[in-house]
């Protein structure tokens, strides 16, 4: 049985290669298609990055973006089928806000400005650092964001972004060094 399989490979073989290979060039993909099969059953054990959600989580640097998401009701839509890319604060990018904007805009009250301050992070599609370049990209909150690569990426010209590419199951993260307002967006008015 194991002969007339290795037979049919071996035939198979001499098909692919226009039936001009000689013996052992006939024995090296046999031995290659057997020797695959064994990685092919272990890749589903691999495991797959998570959603953007998972691996922001994950990182474990970006809590507060985490529970602003939460409280903006915005996890479900960030774990969703995308493809997004996600300009993400760090933890001390929140931490540098005024003193108190961050706990006004985790209220209820304010769902509404942390939705369109978060959705403004947020970018349709899946682009990685090789494709960015200077001009103004349109948000999920409905404004542009101005890039410019002269030296770097900057985001509005206060956010750097500090690491590329961290790639999710749904998308893109690159991580940035502040938290950047959509235009026209007076937050002065949640600390009063």
């Amino acid at each position: 049985m194991r002969k007339s399989v290795l037979a049919g490979l071996a035939i198979a073989a001499l098909t692919l290669t226009g039936c001009a290979a000689a013996e052992e060039e006939v024995a090296e993909p046999v031995e290659e298609t057997m020797v695959e099969e064994a990685p092919m059953e272990e890749a589903p054990m691999e495991a797959a990055p998570g959603t953007i959600v998972d691996v922001a989580v994950a990182a474990g640097t970006f809590t507060t973006l985490a529970a602003a998401l939460d409280a903006a009701d915005l996890v479900e839509t960030l774990q969703g089928e995308g493809p997004f890319t996600v300009f993400a604060p760090t933890d001390e990018a929140f931490a540098a806000l005024p003193d108190g904007l961050l706990e006004a805009l985790l209220l209820p009250e304010n769902v509404d400005v942390l939705t369109s301050i978060l959705t403004y992070h947020v970018v349709s599609g899946a682009v990685f650092a090789a494709d960015v370049t200077t001009g103004d990209v349109a948000t999920l909150e409905g404004s542009n964001i101005a890039i410019d690569t002269a030296d770097g990426v900057v985001l509005n010209g206060s956010a750097t972004v500090t690491a590329a590419d961290v790639e999710a199951s749904n998308g893109v993260i690159h991580v940035i060094d502040a938290v950047i307002l959509p235009p026209g967006l007076d937050v002065t008015a949640l600390l009063g």
